[in-house]
């Protein structure tokens, strides 16, 4: 299959360091033009094939959601973003119910999840067109059509189940991935725990497509993005006129899930106000759409994910406790892909049949690297760091310096592996020594080798930190 041609991308923002800073790091990926004003923008518009618009908020003159509101009824087609460093309620609202807005970014924005945030975008826009032209072949055949939606509704849940998460016959995500297909097929809400990028929302499709559920919708809503008056207004729907900014009605995600499965993402960033709501639509099986006087019953399984110690939130009062016992029927741990490093040659093969690379391979070195690394942000750091070096790198041979500098200059993780230990028969001193070469391991990970943070947080000197690490036979003892 060969590579989609590059879509062209408006950026608009009235600063020109910013905007330059926006081409080029989206230049790689996208056709990029510049516009340092709405009214710019539009003349670019009215000349050049667009895609995407990126457009700042506040502007001089008209400002991000007004131009949009205008793109929105000249270009419908186009897919629209708005990046700002405000995050305004009315703004928000005004920006998906008046200009149809796609996403809403924050600043400061991070380069690699700007660039996929787009790269959604991008797929967006062609999934539009896919499906315009399949309206188009299909007009006159509702027979065809009901096939094509069975066809494409086969494919998806072929690509969402649970060999999709890549792992090998040794690796910790067995258990968590044969506990979650047992499960899969009960009507049990659940919990999925772990840190950023490791892969939680795969696993809740996974589960989706493998329930009852898996004929209806799949929808997902990151909790932890949006504030609370949005977020209701999200979720549970709106009635024109019930805020600011709320010009029609709207169907909450609730209603649209309707008969499958509802994905909350980062739910403990909820405010507790949020929860007593969220509470009471769970434990009545109805919500009740923002100004509106009437419920709707709904009938939804709920899989909640969070990247924070729940238990630890309820024990301070931070999340309801009667909450966490509704969402949590059921609880799964996805490992840190530290943790697994096993996986990793499993997953980069993968990425590289995706990417239509498939006679491409990295050097030994390049994987040594790969599973030497710590990897904080998980599996969706290791897929960032592969594209990258298919992109960069020139021989179908690929080397370590196509990474990027931070995998480059990281330690080499030695000190991630223990020797295997049978404390059946073993001496004290060799408990307290293996339990002693545990902690320092985990704090070395933490801090990703560095000696002195790990000293600190275990009120060591460098030196005794140095001592015990060779005494041990870690990794990070010599001198």
């Amino acid at each position: 299959m060969k590579p989609h041609a590059p879509l062209t991308v408006l950026v608009v923002d009235d600063e020109p360091r910013s905007l330059e800073t926006l081409r080029r790091t989206l230049e790689e990926d996208f056709t990029v033009f510049t516009a340092e004003s709405a009214e710019d923008g539009e003349a670019i518009m009215a000349r050049e094939f667009v895609h995407i618009v990126l457009s700042d908020q506040r502007m001089p003159g008209t400002q991000g959601v007004e131009f949009l509101r205008r793109v929105r009824d000249q270009w419908p087609d186009t897919v629209r973003l708005i990046l700002s460093g405000y995050t305004d309620a009315e703004d928000i609202i005004a920006g998906i119910n008046q200009a149809g807005i796609w996403h809403y970014l924050l600043k400061p924005w991070h380069p690699e999840q700007l660039v996929l945030t787009l790269k959604g975008a991008a797929e967006l826009w062609r999934l539009q067109q896919e499906n315009q032209r399949l309206l188009l072949d299909l007009r006159d055949s509702p027979e065809q059509m009901v096939q094509r939606v069975a066809s494409r509704r086969g494919r998806l849940m072929a690509r969402s189940g649970f060999d999709r998460l890549s792992r090998a016959a040794d690796s910790p995500l067995n258990a968590v991935c044969g506990l979650a297909q047992k499960i899969a097929g009960h009507e049990l809400s659940v919990l999925i725990t772990g840190e950023s990028g490791t892969g939680k929302e795969l696993l809740a499709r996974a589960i989706h497509f493998s329930s009852e559920r898996a004929q209806r919708a799949f929808v997902v809503e990151n909790c932890g993005a949006l504030p609370d008056t949005l977020l209701e207004a999200e979720l549970f729907g709106h009635k024109k006129g019930s805020f600011t900014g709320a010009h029609e009605d709207r169907i909450g995600l609730f209603q649209q899930a309707d008969g499958g499965t509802l994905f909350l993402d980062e739910i403990g960033d909820t405010s507790p106000a949020f929860q007593v709501k969220l509470l009471r639509a769970l434990q009545e099986g109805e919500i009740r759409p923002v100004g509106s006087a009437r419920s709707v019953p709904v009938d939804v399984r709920i899989i909640a994910a969070t990247n924070r110690d729940l238990e630890a939130d309820v024990a301070s009062g931070r999340f309801r406790r009667d909450l966490y016992y509704r969402i949590a029927g059921i609880g799964l741990h996805m490992p840190p892909l530290r943790e697994r490093p096993q996986d990793i040659p499993l997953i980069v093969g993968a990425l590289f049949k995706e990417s239509a690379l498939a006679g491409r391979r990295f050097s030994d070195a390049a994987m040594k690297a790969l599973g030497a690394y710590a990897w904080p942000g998980n599996v969706r750091e290791l897929q960032n760091e592969v594209m990258r070096a298919l992109a960069l790198a020139d021989a179908d041979l690929v080397e370590a310096d196509a990474f990027s500098p931070a995998l480059r200059r990281a330690p080499m993780r030695r000190h991630a592996e223990l020797p295997d230990f049978d404390p059946a028969g073993a001496s004290l001193k060799d408990l307290v020594d293996h339990f002693e070469g545990q902690v320092l391991t985990a704090a070395m990970h933490r801090h990703k080798g560095n000696k002195t943070r790990v000293a600190d947080e275990l009120g060591l000197t460098r030196v005794g930190l140095r001592m015990k690490l060779a005494r041990l036979g870690l990794a990070g003892g010599e001198a």
